[in-house]
């Protein structure tokens, strides 16, 4: 017996969300898939959405990688836009227009080949970005070579842009200029995405100590007239010099008022002369900080050229010594950095220096330059009565002058270890240190050529300097006994 029986129909799937299928169809050619083009729609809603996808994982993932309070910067959201720009020149340059082609692996028009270049770079924010959260949670980028960090971050843009290349070249036009278009386009979109990254970052940590320091010095009439009067009272104070007997006196130069590590070596340096070389009271430094506005003179030519002749004054120029000590960043070219801002702090060159010691008279000079590149000093400042020492080469950078760094390199070796410690020879505190610091450099990763300190030193401050040396060696000895 038959029997009739209602058979319900079987419901069919709920359609995905359309923004669902372009991420889903984005991370296929992420991973150098095809797109499959009947799944997707472009839309003006679509491509919002995605947008504003993307600058909300940008949002998020930023704020992980901080613990602790940050700080909301909006001015982030305006970066990158260049880069998408360039990003559908290269679509519109390969697909310029809607085409009735029936082919299924050529993009419908460039309004979905743009869609789906922003779906794949959604989706390739969210995996690299969860990946290098999860390194920088774990601590592996602490432990790595400069070489495999910079591989880290270079891969990585390597492969979302053979991924877009890939995706335009199989979903375009063949036409050979459209390609040439396109690949230049994404090279320039990718090259002005990481150039702006470091300006990109949405949250930032709180640094109080560093928002101090960048606020204002207040240069009042009554801070700037000082100057004069402050300069004459150090050079009053200067001890004379002792007849028959060689006189160290010295003269420190820290012109860049950013860095805290310029302030500590100019204090050390004086400190150790002082001691090690019978210099106390004998001298001077000249120091941009906005802690000593009042109670030191600034590091500024015209200050160095009134101290040198204001030691002229007081040493012997032909039987003593005056040993200058320059210390700030620098730059090829014999540039040396200042800084003093709201104060247009203007810097020295070397033959500046020279000038003036050579009107002084001043004969005998042992010159420190602790700065990048400063190698260049040494052919304008040395002769026969001048012995040069350079913490780097004219073509290299030193090392240890950042915030972080107590000492620079050249002056923790050179004069906190050497000359404090080991001998009162410059040359072999030299010697001593380039070896040092070569160990140093190598071990905290400088990857951009050893600094190769420098040393000139003149046939006649050879000799002086071996007899001061002896002098002093003499003098400590007895009063060790």
């Amino acid at each position: 017996m038959d029997a009739d029986f209602d058979v319900a129909p079987v419901a069919a799937p709920a359609p995905r969300p359309l923004f669902v299928n372009w991420i889903a169809e984005g991370a296929r050619t992420l991973l150098l898939m095809r797109p499959r083009w009947s799944l997707v729609r472009a839309t003006p809603g679509a491509i919002a959405c995605l947008v504003i996808l993307d600058i909300g994982v940008g949002i998020g993932l930023s704020r992980l990688y901080i613990d602790g309070p940050a700080s909301f910067h909006w001015r982030a959201g305006l970066t990158g836009w260049a880069s998408f720009v360039l990003a559908a020149w290269a679509c519109y340059a390969v697909r310029p227009r809607a085409t009735s082609s029936q082919q299924p692996l050529l993009a419908p028009d460039a309004a979905h080949l743009l869609t789906m270049v922003v779906a794949q770079s959604l989706c390739f924010a969210i995996g690299w970005g969860c990946a290098s959260l999860l390194m920088m949670r774990a601590g592996v980028m602490e432990s790595v070579k400069p070489w495999a960090y910079w591989a880290v971050w270079l891969l990585p843009a390597l492969w979302i842009t053979l991924a877009q290349l890939l995706l335009i070249i199989r979903a375009g036009e063949r036409e050979l200029p459209g390609r040439v278009q396109a690949v230049y386009a994404l090279a320039l979109a990718t090259a002005l995405t990481y150039y702006f990254s470091p300006n990109a970052q949405y949250w930032h940590a709180p640094q109080p100590d560093e928002a101090a320091e960048q606020e204002p010095i207040r240069f009042t009439q009554d801070v700037v007239e000082l100057q004069g009067q402050l300069m004459d009272e150090k050079l009053e104070a200067l001890k004379p010099q002792r007849p028959g007997i060689a006189d160290m006196y010295t003269l420190t130069f820290a012109p860049y008022e950013g860095e805290e590590v310029f302030r500590r070596e100019s204090r050390m340096v004086s400190e150790v002369m002082a001691k090690r070389f019978d210099a106390a009271g004998r001298g001077l430094q000249l120091l941009n900080h906005r802690e000593h506005l009042e109670d030191m003179p600034w590091a500024t030519p015209l200050n160095m050229q009134r101290a040198i002749m204001g030691i002229a004054d007081t040493m012997d120029k032909q039987e003593d010594v005056l040993l200058i000590h320059l210390t700030s960043h620098g730059a090829k070219g014999g540039e040396l950095a200042s800084s003093f801002w709201p104060f247009d702090a203007e810097s020295i060159t070397p033959a500046e220096l020279r000038k003036w010691l050579d009107e002084a008279g001043i004969k005998h000079r042992v010159i420190s330059i602790s700065a990048c590149y400063a190698g260049s000093w040494i052919g304008p400042l040395a002769n026969d009565d001048t012995l040069v020492m350079t913490a780097a080469d004219a073509d290299h950078t030193s090392y240890g002058c950042g915030r972080k760094s107590a000492l620079t390199f050249f002056g923790r070796a050179m004069f906190d270890e050497q000359l404090r410690n080991t001998t009162l020879s410059f040359e072999q505190a030299h010697a001593a240190a380039r070896k040092i610091i070569a160990q140093r450099e190598k071990e905290a990763g400088k990857d951009d050529g050893y600094s190769n300190p420098q040393i000139k030193v003149g046939s006649r401050i050879r000799p002086y300097l071996e007899k001061l040396s002896a002098q002093l060696a003499a003098v400590q000895g007895e009063a060790a006994r």
